[in-house]
């Protein structure tokens, strides 16, 4: 009886699996299934934009889980399960952590500076843009270390940091008469690099955006193109359709004429 008992009950030993963490791999099999659910037309574009910055952004299975339970596996009818193991498509963070720094310090006076691409980003980055403009971009950048601080000092001035939406970033600067915008912080992979922003934005602006990587808005444009080719596709079958089946009409309307007129004849 007491064997009987404790095999039906749930061992507390056992870890959620909910709650387990997940990997890279894992949350680029669940863009996959994303990209051909939107690919099949059973997403728009704004819930598939919506689903796949989640997905990068889960921490999870049970966070990864929800964006897939209404989807098929591709290629067959049968729902797409979270924990199972795929390939990555994209290198994972680790490959991204380590390296020597492209440059630790950039400056814009009356000009603009740029940041951008595979450059490999110090632990420490401060940025200084007095009337002046400067973008720094991380989503195809590497890391020097594990924990990165970017400083930035907007005088009449502007930096836009943009971000991918999996990577962990905590904004934390100070705006007088103007703006440090701190939206873009935001939770991501543990596995990834922590990046905080700080800094001082007076009379200018610095503001950190989520955008997915380049690799993802190209597919998303090829879907998006697809789908367009596609429909178009649909409507001309449709026009044909409908143009055959005017003429059908048109050719029963005469020929139902024809055998009128034959009645009336024979009739005088």
């Amino acid at each position: 009886m007491t064997s009987a008992g404790s095999s039906q009950g749930a061992s507390p030993d056992l870890p959620d699996p909910a709650g387990m963490r997940a990997s890279d791999a894992e949350r680029e099999r669940i863009a996959e299934v994303l990209r051909e659910a939107v690919a099949e037309g059973r997403l728009d574009m704004e819930e598939f934009e919506e689903r796949l910055g989640a997905a990068y952004a889960a921490r999870t299975h049970g966070e990864l889980e929800p964006l897939v339970r209404d989807l098929p596996v591709p290629g067959s009818a049968a729902p797409a399960p979270s924990a199972s193991p795929a390939p990555a498509a994209r290198i994972g963070w680790a490959e991204r952590i380590g390296g020597t720094p492209t440059s630790k310090w950039a400056v814009a006076i009356m000009g603009g500076f740029q940041r951008k691409g595979t450059w490999t980003v110090p632990r420490a980055f401060t940025a200084f843009a007095v009337m002046g403009g400067g973008e720094i971009d991380l989503r195809e950048a590497r890391f020097e270390g594990r924990d990165v601080v970017i400083r930035c000092f907007a005088l009449m001035g502007g930096v836009q940091i943009t971000v991918p939406p999996d990577l962990e970033t905590h904004v934390s600067g100070i705006g007088l008469m103007g703006g440090f915008d701190h939206t873009g912080s935001a939770d991501g992979d543990p596995t990834g690099p922590r990046v905080t922003v700080t800094g001082l934005a007076l009379f200018g602006g610095v503001s950190v955006e989520r955008k997915l990587r380049k690799e993802e808005h190209k597919r998303m444009k090829e879907e998006r193109r697809r789908l367009k080719a596609e429909r178009r596709e649909e409507l001309r079958a449709e026009r044909r359709e409908l143009r055959g089946a005017r003429r059908d009409e048109r050719r029963d309307e005469r020929a139902e004429r024809r055998l009128s007129l034959e009645k009336e004849r024979r009739e005088d």
